[in-house]
């Protein structure tokens, strides 16, 4: 009798193992400063990853030219630039294609959240250098430009903030790397407030089916939500610290200001004889 031979499929885990050991739903670690720019209205500081980001905010002022300006609304202008030493080989210093369209994205990403129609014939600037990139600098530019607005003390809708998800080695992952960015087969860069649960911005490059869409997005709003509660840490840290300074000057001043207790009332001075 002929004996077959059976072969056995080895099962496999399929757990996917990132380069610096994230999990597939965790973000690079983030952390945000505010007024870093004393000239500017308002700035902030950001890195995400090793991206390293500053943010700048000038306005609203009058538009130049004035034939830019707008008689019933404001015009929101964000200038994105990556630095000559930003990426490896050196880049030219001159802007590029690419970073006039990732500043019109930001454009579109960050109107939403503001009431510029209350600066009529105005401009509110915002200008982005990227001092150092690791993949996902549009997001992590988003997310410092809504910091740096508002520092600027204007007002807005919600904060924006923004993240991406994307698909490597075929399972989708959340806030892809520069190695996993380059090496992924998808990239879906997304922006959200939070607050009234709407996207602003949603891009997909690469291909993805139906079900995995879905997925990354909802990974991707998720990855949002972690940014913004950073976002909102790095405001209270420094106007929460000024609110509770200025309420200890209030109490100070209050302190200072207090009549002093009267003096018991001193015996009436005899008068003169006449």
């Amino acid at each position: 009798m002929s004996k077959t031979k059976t072969k056995r499929k080895r099962k496999t885990s399929k757990k996917l193992v990132r380069g610096d050991g994230r999990k597939v739903n965790e973000i690079r670690p983030t952390t945000i400063e505010t007024g870093i720019i004393p000239n500017a209205d308002g700035s902030a500081y950001i890195e995400m990853g090793d991206n390293k980001i500053i943010a700048a905010v000038y306005g609203p002022r009058e538009m130049h030219p004035k034939r830019l300006s707008k008689p019933h609304m404001g015009v929101l202008r964000v200038r994105y630039h990556m630095a000559p030493f930003s990426v490896s080989p050196r880049r030219s210093p001159a802007p590029s294609r690419r970073d006039t369209e990732i500043g019109m994205i930001m454009v579109d990403s960050l109107s939403p959240a503001l009431f510029l129609e209350r600066y009529p014939r105005s401009v509110i600037d915002v200008y982005v250098e990227i001092i150092q990139a690791d993949g996902g600098t549009r997001c992590a530019a988003v997310n410092a430009a809504a910091v740096a607005l508002v520092d600027a003390g204007i007002p807005m809708k919600d904060l924006v903030a923004a993240c991406a998800a994307g698909k490597m080695k075929g399972e989708i992952v959340l806030d892809l790397g520069d190695t996993e960015d380059k090496e992924g087969e998808a990239d879906v860069p997304l922006a959200y407030m939070p607050k009234l649960d709407q996207v602003t911005l949603l891009q997909m490059d690469g291909i993805l089916t139906a079900d995995e869409t879905v997925k990354a997005i909802e990974m991707a709003i998720e990855g949002s939500k972690q940014v913004y509660e950073i976002q909102r840490e790095a405001l209270k840290k420094k106007y929460g610290m000024a609110e509770e300074e200025s309420e200890e000057k209030v109490e100070e001043a209050k302190e200072e200001e207090a009549p002093e207790a009267a003096p018991e009332d001193a015996p009436e001075e005899k008068e003169e004889e006449q």
